[in-house]
């Protein structure tokens, strides 16, 4: 059985993960995240959400070409025994001893745990492979079903785009749709940013101009969040103006944010052409 924490049955999609249950010890239930690897060892979310929607002989092509990982973070249920009320520092070796014990392997990962400061710093350079942050969890406390006792630190960084459209009116924008010119001079989307304050949007809206003809955006469709299908209702204005923001190093395979970046300030003293260049995952 493979089931999202909606209790949406996953397994039809994911055969490769439903065979690798064999290896583990029967009645015995892990926590965990489906994750699908590119060539380069990176993240590859896009991937992962495309192998959602597959079934039958689709979903049995996908996991040769594109196999999913399950890395496990905890243990909740050890050959019948119900293990959500051992602390976690128990639960954490058990797993690792089902881990060792029966030699797991593709799909099984285990997730690296450490109580050692130095080594989270370093887990924490690893965005190149597409890391978001770390998860941190008390040692002595039970599993708790639908309640997050644990925290998320999240990697962020900050900087330069250009607004290319906007959601809501160009006076007082909701929220601004970003770009950056690539390499031949195109303005490619790279992210939208969280909705502004009122007062923000009005600052914002004050520094904005009308698109004129030949905006480079003209006819394109936007997704309201990613792997979303519903579209965007935009007002395009002239990508003049450069915000800085504050974004989750998380991209997808064209450079993308994955999140929405939140706004810093409106840098009316650079142009466009002072904005880095889209940057792809190493």
């Amino acid at each position: 059985m493979l089931r999202s924490r909606r209790g949406t049955d996953m397994a039809p999609a994911f055969p490769e993960v439903v065979a690798g249950a064999a290896q583990l010890p029967d009645a015995t239930a892990l926590d965990g995240e489906l994750v699908v690897w590119d060539a380069a060892g990176r993240l590859a979310f896009e991937r992962l959400q495309n192998r959602l929607a597959r079934r039958g002989a689709g979903a049995a092509r996908a996991a040769k070409e594109w196999p999913a990982h399950f890395v496990a973070f905890d243990l909740l249920r050890l050959s019948g025994t119900d293990t959500t009320g051992w602390p976690y520092r128990r639960r954490r070796a058990a797993l690792e001893s089902v881990f060792a014990a029966r030699r797991l392997s593709a799909p099984w990962a285990l997730c690296p745990s450490t109580t050692e400061a130095d080594v989270v710093r370093e887990w924490l350079t690893w965005a190149s492979v597409g890391m978001e942050g770390v998860v941190f969890k008390r040692l002595a406390h039970a599993y708790r079903p639908s309640v997050r006792g644990w925290q998320k630190y999240k990697v962020r960084e900050t900087g330069e785009a250009i607004v290319g459209t906007v959601t809501g009116s160009p006076a007082a924008p909701r929220t601004l749709l970003l770009g950056r010119y690539d390499d031949q001079g195109r303005l490619q989307y790279v992210g939208r940013t969280t909705t502004l304050a009122q007062a923000a949007g009005s600052v914002v809206g004050g520094l904005l101009a009308a698109a004129r003809r030949g905006h480079p955006w003209t006819g394109w469709s936007f997704s309201a969040g990613w792997g979303s299908k519903e579209k965007l209702n935009v007002t395009l204005v002239e990508p003049e103006l450069v915000v800085e923001v504050g974004v989750d190093v998380a991209r997808d395979t064209s450079g993308r944010w994955r999140q929405p970046a939140r706004r810093h300030r409106a840098r009316p003293d650079l142009s466009p052409a002072d904005v880095a260049r889209p940057t792809s995952p190493l």
